[in-house]
């Protein structure tokens, strides 16, 4: 696996990692602990460094069950995890209060089984905190040695200028892909400017673009997808022509849709580094495999012309939650 620098930072990560949330929480049942532990292993073992938790996935638990798969080499891996839910709940409200990210990093890193943090992120942006305080306790952390790296998640350009104002950020995380290219706009310039890292989550469409699910998949009732209008019976059907066209460029590159996507992203910018989610090990290996494609000028032209013929259908977020992205 090649590696890449998240920015200016010096940061160095696996060019693919490992978003772990869905071992735990989201999209239905939490996988069997053992089985978790076995996938997290078998990343480890092709060469996956960087691997992604929060508090609130769970909540806690994700937390736990990565403090015990990477006890025996927790040098060999970055962890990076979130703060910023009141009582590290998601479904509650935003609480990034500067005794609040102390009181939930202690907590994390019991549960991680460590004594430092590798990149710490705020969940989401406080509009009750000024982003100072919050990037101010973060930068008191670091010269503690609790934590090495900021980041923050879905924030918009203000908060990240002011956040890089008082501790340099290490990464933005925000979700990227074929089927939301929102960040292109400003998110993309501004961390190019600033010399900060970008990594995608649900860089597959919250596993649209594999390919495996169509306007006839149903989803576990706790899988939160159904709370998508993105993944309306309707939108899904509507926005599988971008899966054919991924399809159609997997066959010529004799890989398969998934590979092609994260390659895609690879290929935007060298300081990009997306976080795959996965509970199977045959879609970990695929996925990884990613990572070996070479997109040409002329693959990246092809899919450019044809993805910007096609209007992805529906909100990539329900209301209530889109209000909490952006700030």
């Amino acid at each position: 696996m090649k590696t890449r620098k998240l920015g200016n930072s010096g940061l160095e990560v696996s060019a693919l990692g490992l978003g772990c949330m869905g071992l735990s929480f989201g999209y239905g049942p939490a996988t069997d602990k053992k089985a978790a532990i076995k996938l997290l292993h078998a990343a480890v073992e092709a060469g996956v460094t960087f691997f992604d938790t929060a508090e609130c996935y769970g909540p806690f638990t994700n937390e736990e069950l990565l403090g015990e798969a990477f006890a025996p080499f927790r040098n060999k891996v970055v962890i990076a995890t979130k703060f910023g839910f009141e009582d590290g709940d998601s479904k509650k409200g935003l609480d990034s209060s500067p005794a609040k990210i102390r009181q939930a990093v202690e907590a994390s890193l019991k549960r991680l089984k460590t004594d430092y943090i590798d990149l710490l992120y705020q969940h989401r942006v406080d509009p009750n905190v000024p982003m100072e305080d919050v990037a101010g306790t973060v930068k008191d952390l670091i010269a503690e040695g609790k934590v090495k790296y900021f980041g923050l998640s879905e924030a918009g350009v203000v908060s990240i200028r002011k956040a890089h104002a008082v501790q340099p950020l290490t990464a933005l995380q925000s979700e990227y892909s074929l089927w939301w290219r929102e960040p292109e706009k400003e998110i993309l310039p501004t961390l190019e400017e600033l010399g900060i890292g970008f990594v995608p989550f649900s860089p597959l469409g919250k596993g649209f673009l594999t390919g495996a699910i169509t306007a006839n998949t149903a989803f576990d009732s706790t899988d939160f997808r159904n709370t998508v209008p993105r993944f309306s019976e309707e939108n899904r059907n509507a926005n599988q022509v971008l899966v054919d066209l991924l399809k159609s460029i997997s066959i010529e590159k004799e890989a398969m849709p998934a590979q092609v996507a994260l390659a895609w992203l690879l290929a935007q910018k060298s300081w990009i580094a997306p976080i795959p989610g996965t509970t199977k090990l045959h879609r970990l290996e695929e996925n990884i495999g990613a990572a070996a494609i070479e997109l040409t000028a002329d693959d990246l032209s092809k899919i450019e012309n044809a993805a910007s013929k096609i209007e992805v259908q529906g909100a990539r977020y329900p209301e209530h939650l889109q209000n909490r992205v952006g700030k």
